[in-house]
């Protein structure tokens, strides 16, 4: 190698001349300052380029023409051509000028793209040098360093709002904050389920230093969600309500609650109720009515586990099995066992009535109770859960689809033809032809299960969400079919939903507070039906039905008519900032 001397001078030289590149390189201009632009040669030119070009081509070949044609008469009349006269002089000149011209313009890109062509080595050992220059900083740059090490810029935490009202609250805080008393143990050590949502409330701003000013605290009955709906509670969403309807379904009218944040939703589906009004009503039909809950269990063979599927599918066995099952309520009444094998594993689906109730808790203790029955004809069977996906609840199953869950009901109308043009803005035979092709034949190109429809589950939700039921069952809830045809003569439109598995409850669970409640008070199923146990929950089931129906008729005119993007650009995008309308 070489001498340490020279070794340093080539280093110092090499930093030198890298730092000097780098500082021009790097070298910004002033903020609010742009940096000139290069002149370009079409910036001289009188006229805009493609004005140019069209005058230069024109006068070149213009010009070419009629020297071409002056020349052939002088050789016809022996005229020498060395002799010109001044108009010819001047066509000359044009056509060398003109020919210079073009030749600049187009003769010169061309030679560049050899030339760039040949030397495009260099350029590229050139833009290598500069991008690791100007983008890969040194290996002890700072700046490796914040990249590295910094975290992500987080938004400002908003000053925290205390809701304490005493000392005596400040040191539960403080206590619950240090992990000495458990979050959840406070509606039981203070007995005062507000005082100690507010205190959670409280110990959370300051474990996490985020404030939740903007989630109401006041204004709900704590007591009433306490061992039910929700435990640990810190405060409650506002969830907006909307009253779709007069829904005129099988002669009576039915004012819609929907609780949602979706804009067009709620007008949407009125229109639909609109429509069905003007139109005569829409009538309904329950198909069927039980809750199902389908526990798994495993034997030594599946030659034992058929044993029990056989015992249990046996008509003579089941009015024994059926007194053991209605032992778990008054309302609970078993109507059939059906069974599935996977190798020694016995999935066995009991279905039965629940009365008012969505029924969930009924029939899983119900099962529980002949499950602790069979164990003693059947000692080898090993059960693995209450529950093996056979039911199937809040998951979209063939199983809910074909054999139904909870309400099966189908409820249609018939859309008059001025209906259909002056209300819904479309026509019969658009209706029907969108709905083969897009719920119908669409779905099955997704291969969806239970989908073949245009958005049921938007109304389901929404009256879920404003009656108390289980918001997560929509998923099940919402397995629709939606036809349509042309009736009576071509002029009038028939539709209709068959939803196969719709769950609700008019008893338990969320429909005991005091929105929800109003809400199902407001549909005149609130709680229990004395008359006829079950009559409540079956209505509102119809009642869903009714409103889907509604609602497709509505979306699927609004689509037809080409109307749902403007619509939803009108009614579903704001320019408020309401962030700020909560503080």
């Amino acid at each position: 190698g070489r001498p340490p001397a020279a070794t340093e001078a080539l280093a110092s030289r090499g930093r030198h001349h890298h730092d000097d590149r780098k500082g021009r390189r790097f070298a910004a201009p002033a903020v609010g300052h742009r940096e000139p632009t290069s002149p370009k040669a079409s910036d001289a030119l009188p006229l805009p380029l493609y004005l140019t070009n069209a005058v230069f081509f024109t006068l070149f070949f213009s010009v070419a023409y009629h020297l071409l044609h002056r020349w052939r008469d002088k050789i016809r009349s022996s005229i020498p051509l060395h002799v010109v006269t001044l108009p010819e002089i001047v066509a000359i000149v044009s056509l060398i000028a003109s020919f210079i011209y073009l030749l600049g313009f187009f003769g010169i890109g061309f030679v560049q793209c050899f030339i760039s062509r040949a030397s495009h080595d260099g350029w590229d050992i050139l833009d290598d040098e500069v991008a690791g220059d100007d983008f890969l900083p040194e290996e002890n740059d700072p700046r490796c360093a914040a990249i590295a090490c910094l975290p992500p810029k987080l938004a400002e935490p908003e000053p925290i709002d205390s809701t304490l009202s005493s000392v005596e609250d400040e040191e539960v805080v403080k206590s619950v904050t240090d992990g000495q008393i458990p979050s959840y143990s406070l509606e039981s050590m203070l007995g005062d389920c507000k005082r100690a949502a507010s205190i959670r409330r409280e110990a959370l701003q300051r474990t996490t230093g985020r404030s939740l000013k903007g989630l109401p605290l006041e204004g709900f009955d704590y007591d009433s969600i306490l061992g039910q709906c929700c435990e640990m509670p810190v405060g409650y969403v506002q969830i907006p309500v909307g009253i779709a309807g007069p829904l005129l379904l099988d002669g009576l009218e039915y004012p819609v609650p929907m609780a949602t944040t979706e804009g067009c939703l709620v007008a949407s589906t009125n229109r639909g109720c609109k429509a069905i009004y003007a139109s005569g009503g829409a009538t309904s039909v329950l198909l069927r009515d039980g809750m199902t809950r389908a526990p798994v269990v495993r034997f030594g063979s599946a030659k034992r586990a058929s044993v029990l599927k056989f015992f249990l599918e046996d008509p003579v066995n089941f009015e024994t099995l059926a007194m053991v099952f209605n032992r778990s309520s008054r309302f609970a009444r078993l109507q059939t066992i059906k069974c599935s094998i996977a190798g020694k594993n016995l999935y066995m689906r009991f279905t039965c009535s629940t009365g008012d109730a969505m029924g969930m808790n009924m029939v899983s203790k119900g099962v529980q109770n002949v499950l602790d029955f069979l164990q003693s004809d059947f000692p080898d069977m090993d059960v693995i859960g209450i529950s093996g996906n056979f039911c199937s609840d809040k998951k979209p199953a063939a199983v809910n689809w074909i054999e139904g869950r909870g309400k099966s009901v189908v409820c249609e109308a018939i859309i008059k033809e001025e209906v259909v043009k002056k209300v819904l803005k479309t026509a019969v035979h658009s209706l029907v032809e969108l709905n083969m092709l897009k719920n119908l034949t669409g779905s099955a190109v997704a291969g969806s299960l239970g989908g073949f429809n245009a958005h049921a589950s938007n109304i389901v939700s929404a009256i879920f969400i404003a009656t108390g039921q289980d918001p997560a069952q929509n998923v099940e809830s919402s397995h629709c079919i939606t036809m349509m045809e042309a009736v009576n003569e071509g002029k009038d439109l028939h539709i209709s939903v068959t939803m196969p598995s719709i769950e609700v409850g008019t008893v338990g669970g969320g429909t005991q507070l005091a929105s929800q409640s109003a809400c199902l008070n407001l549909l005149s199923v609130k709680g229990a039906s004395k008359e006829s146990p079950g009559a409540n929950a079956r209505c509102l089931a119809t009642i869903v039905a009714g409103a889907v129906l509604a609602g497709e008729l509505s979306l699927m005119s609004a689509i037809s008519a080409g109307q749902l993007v403007k619509s939803h650009m009108k009614y579903n995008r704001s320019s408020r900032d309401v962030t700020k309308v909560g503080s």
